[in-house]
């Protein structure tokens, strides 16, 4: 849908000032407000604080306090309020001497465009058989982008183009664990979703397929179309002979005879004798053949002493059967076990194949797994293992805490052993090396995980990752010596980014110079990137830490670090609000935990004690197990001890802030308030999925999926849940089913969030009359429904941009005008459109200003306000926004325009290329690829367009323009 502002709701960032009303006030009178919520009548605030605060510095007594930075601040009662402080940072301020910059544990590129386009390049030329090896490499070069999606789409592909069955399973894995099921209460690791790509017995058949791999799969449906609930066969279903029943077997309904008549030569065991047909044992395999028919003995004896070959008469018994059926399903497990190594010892091809597949389809539990995975090593079986490592695998995280389970993995040895069985790769360690740095990256597993993904790599950027990893996490681990040498193996074989890792090892090992001219070498040897003056700022002192610092920012405004030190330099100066002034820079367009933790560490020392709550609430949205003060208090802690300090709420009250903070725009106040009120009240689903709206707005789309799923965890009705798990499954590309839930959700209960669900799913598309029409009934029928003013506000949002788009401005501007009675701030954006198309420009302009100065600082208001304005009017907004957020694309590409119109090209180029150089974004690369093309440069060109498509490969226009350009190149060359 073009100029569609139906998805602002949930996936813009609208948040961008966080100067706003602060979550919770300071109780002004400190002794005299009683709490309600306790039921106690009697004791203020204050007196409860000062027990509180008294049991508290008892049990941190012994802590040492040398550390504590004075504070310079008057106070009308400084006994008490030095008493507050020190219990709120026993361990003093923030230092400048303690920051540092992070060295990402992902590949780098020192020009990425260059890298995208050469990955590109190089899957489009590939063989179709090794495409799923490119896609792993695009991988590795996406996971160090701040979007998911770019990640999980290569992971798609590279399972599609999956040809052998260990690649098929650890991929399909890999994906599940994407979309984290294992959080979602009720799910089996083995559950199938319903796609090849993603079925567990769909990854145990070979072959390449790319065609199906999204397709359904038959495992999840009969061939009438229901769902089949019985995907892995129970052993106690499978039909057995009886012990004494030497004669005959079962075999479904038919009964095979073992008779004298039949059987031409035996093989005894001890004092029993196995009657068998001499052709068919002879056609087990080339051994037997050469046994029974070649120039041995054995050819003209009827009996064959099989006593010395270590197996039982049961298990002889089985081999003659098999001889004849070729069928093992309705042998005990024991016996197919003694069949399989029998089939092993004997170059028995077939049985070995049927034993691995039957034993396979016997796994279905890590419980199998950890019993059937040592046979299946021993005997390289290479089905068996597949199956009891693809338990393993979509059991992770928690499998991984499995001593048992991870002996199979860690050493070299056991390594050793999955190479032998097929199933030792480079994809295999890196899942589970991601997993456990994820998880705790100081570990020895991880560590010895990443020594195996080392060995298994062949290919140069494969080393780069594992070296370059091995070198972070020994940093980690504060083994610089190890640390410096890992990241110099990185550089040898091409991971020029390692060199900010062998400088920090220096300076760790108190080699400062030394690290400062690794860095001023790389800055000189390459073009330079915002990362280079960072990390070379670490070795600096006074003037030229503070230009590297500054520099470090112009060239990338996303890296942290800067203002991170800059504010803590003002505040060691005492200049806390400048200091929070910096912060507030960059949490205006990148939210993180660690900002967060800044910021309230700094309006603790203000004796901003409702500010400092409300980001430490808002952090541990981000990361509920946040540890403070450079990991010495987790942050429920401090949330305990600010509490007393600040105005209570009830639950009502929340309500009443929760609905002023969304009206404003004031994102991260409200995710404070509504992590005030899940600590009430943890079960109240309505309340997570609130958060992970929040969340997709600030972008933090990890933290918003998992606040989904605990969502659909505390649903409280069948209906409700199957609405949530429709929105885990659209905001992880799945809009079919996502339809499907809604639809199956409304089938048990009308209700205004699965009307709202399937209209949205529905509108992600180009929507043609007749379906813009339905979206409208959808909508209609949503707002019918009982729901609160924040979301029916979000409703007339939506129903408004829908109308837009069918040219029905009246009813649209009716929406907007009524979302906007009931608070919702956002819709003076959709009504400055309306003004716009009514060629209304200066009530437009007049509307977009109203959303300005209800949600302060927000870039995308100012940006949009710049389209109903003169040129100089649309460069000072877009100036702004760009100051506010500089992730936004469309004020460069505004710039850039209005250069080249002016004749500026090189200009307008080094517009985009600003950018680009932090921002790798499809609209940049393309529109810089078309003014290389109008300039006549087409290499150029197509380098762009490569790196465009690597981005989004169905990208029409691009596709156009690289067929283009391409034609050109080959011409300037013939």
């Amino acid at each position: 849908m073009q100029n569609n502002i139906f998805t602002t709701m949930r996936s813009l960032k609208i948040m961008d000032g966080c100067k706003g009303t602060q979550v919770f006030a300071i109780n002004p009178s400190g002794t005299t407000t009683t709490t309600t919520n306790n039921g106690g009548s009697g004791g203020g605030v204050g007196d409860k604080l000062l027990h509180h605060l008294q049991d508290h510095l008892r049990v941190n007594s012994t802590r040492s306090r040398s550390s504590r930075s004075s504070l310079s601040f008057q106070s009308p009662n400084p006994i008490g309020n030095n008493l507050v402080l020190d219990t709120l940072l026993p361990y003093g301020l923030p230092s400048s001497d303690l920051l540092e910059p992070q060295i990402e544990p992902s590949l780098k590129s020192v020009d990425f465009v260059e890298t995208l386009a050469d990955v590109y390049r190089r899957i489009d030329h590939c063989p179709q058989f090794e495409k799923s090896k490119m896609y792993m490499e695009q991988c590795a070069i996406f996971r160090g982008l701040s979007d998911p999606k770019l990640f999980r789409r290569s992971l798609r592909s590279a399972r599609q183009h999956a040809v052998d069955v260990h690649t098929k399973v650890v991929l399909a894995a890999w994906l599940r664990y994407e979309r984290r099921e294992d959080e979602l209460i009720g799910s089996s690791a083995m559950d199938c979703c319903g796609r090849n790509a993603e079925c567990p017995k769909a990854s145990l058949v070979s072959g390449y397929d790319p065609e199906s791999a999204f397709e359904s799969c038959m495992c999840s449906r009969t061939p009438g179309g229901e769902e089949d609930d019985t995907p892995c066969r129970e052993e106690d279903d499978i039909p057995r002979r009886e012990e004494d029943d030497d004669d005959f077997v079962m075999v479904g309904d038919e009964e095979c005879s073992t008779s004298e008549e039949d059987g031409n030569m035996s093989f005894c065991i001890g004092d029993a004798e196995v009657r068998c047909v001499r052709y068919k044992i002879a056609s087990l395999s080339t051994p037997f053949n050469a046994m029974l028919y070649g120039n041995f003995k054995e050819r003209r004896r009827e009996k064959i002493n099989f006593t010395q070959n270590g197996i039982s008469v049961e298990a002889m018994r089985a081999v003659e059967i098999f001889s004849r059926t070729k069928r093992v399903d309705y042998f005990d497990v024991r016996i197919v076990l003694d069949l399989l190594s029998f089939a092993n010892r004997f170059c028995c091809d077939d049985m070995k194949s049927a034993c691995d597949s039957h034993l396979a389809s016997l796994v279905c539990e890590l419980e199998d797994a950890m019993l059937l995975i040592d046979y299946g090593l021993e005997e390289t079986a290479h089905l068996l293992v597949g199956a009891c490592l693809q338990v393993f695998l979509r059991e992770l995280p928690s499998s991984l805490h499995n001593p048992h389970m991870m002996r199979l993995f860690c050493n070299s040895e056991a390594r050793q052993r999955l190479t032998m069985a097929g199933h030792a790769s480079f994809i295999l360690y890196y899942f589970l090396s991601q997993i456990a740095m994820e998880e705790d990256m100081r570990s020895n597993t991880t560590v010895m995980l990443l020594e195996r993904l080392g060995e298994c790599a062949t290919e140069s950027w494969q080393k780069q990752l594992a070296f370059h990893q091995l070198g972070v996490v020994m940093l980690e681990r504060k083994e610089y010596k190890d640390a410096q040498w890992w990241f110099e193996a990185a550089v040898e074989v091409g991971h020029i980014y390692s060199l900010v890792g062998v400088a920090r090892a220096k300076f760790k090992r108190g080699h400062k110079y030394a690290a400062y001219k690794q860095m001023n070498s790389l800055i000189s040897d390459y073009t330079p990137v915002g990362w280079m003056y960072q990390d070379r700022s670490l070795y600096c002192i006074g003037k030229e830490k503070m230009m590297d610092l500054m520099t470090a920012t112009q060239l990338d405004p996303t890296l942290s670090y800067p203002y991170k030190l800059r504010a803590v330099c003002l505040l060691e100066e005492n200049q806390i609000e400048a200091g929070i002034t910096e912060i507030n820079k960059i949490i205006s367009f990148k939210v993180s935990p660690d900002c967060l933790e800044l910021r309230a560490w700094f309006s603790i020392a203000l004796e901003d004690f409702g500010g400092a709550l409300r980001d430490v609430r808002a952090l541990l949205t981000l990361d509920p197990n946040y540890k403070m003060f450079h990991g010495k208090m987790h942050g429920d802690h401090l949330v305990e001890l600010l509490r007393p300090l600040v105005q209570q709420w009830s639950q009502a009250d929340c309500w009443m802030q929760l609905y002023d903070r969304w009206s404003s725009v004031d994102d991260i106040g409200s995710l404070a308030v509504v992590h005030h009120m899940l600590a009430n009240d943890p079960g109240k689903s309505l309340l997570r999925f609130r958060q992970s709206l929040l969340l997709l707005r600030l972008n933090c789309q990890k933290a918003a999926m998992h606040s989904l799923r605990l969502a659909r965890n505390h649903s409280s009705s069948e209906h409700e849940r199957l609405v949530y798990e429709g929105w885990i499954l659209y905001d992880t590309g799945h809009r079919e089913e996502a339809l499907a839930k809604a639809e199956e959700s409304i089938s048990i209960q009308r209700s205004f969030e699965a009307f709202f669900l399937k209209a949205y799913a529905l509108a992600d598309s180009s929507l043609d009359s007749e379906s813009s029409t339905y979206v409208i009934q959808l909508l209609e029928e949503a707002l019918r429904c009982p729901s609160d003013g924040l979301r029916k506000g979000q409703a007339l949002n939506n129903l408004g941009s829908v109308y837009v788009d069918s040219d029905k401005l009246d009813l649209a501007a009716d929406c907007y005008t009524n979302a906007l009675n009931i608070k919702h701030t956002r819709a003076h954006q959709g009504l400055a459109r309306v003004y716009h198309l009514k060629n209304h420009r200066k009530a437009a302009y007049d509307e977009m200003t109203k959303l300005i100065e209800k949600a302060r600082n927000n870039a995308s208001a100012y940006e949009k306000r710049s389209e109903y304005c003169d040129r100089d009017m649309a460069k000072n907004d877009l100036s702004m926004a760009t100051q506010l957020d500089p992730l936004r694309t469309y004020p460069y590409r505004y710039r850039a325009a209005v250069l080249m119109d002016d004749h500026k090209e090189a200009e307008a180029i080094e517009e985009l290329s600003k950018a680009i150089s932090f921002k790798p974004d499809l609209q940049l690369l393309h529109l810089r690829a078309a003014f290389h093309e109008s300039m006549g440069d087409f290499v150029s060109t197509v380098r762009d367009c490569e790196a465009a498509l690597c981005l989004d490969p169905n990208h029409a226009d691009t596709h156009d323009l690289y067929a283009k350009a391409r034609e050109r190149v080959n011409e300037q060359l013939k």
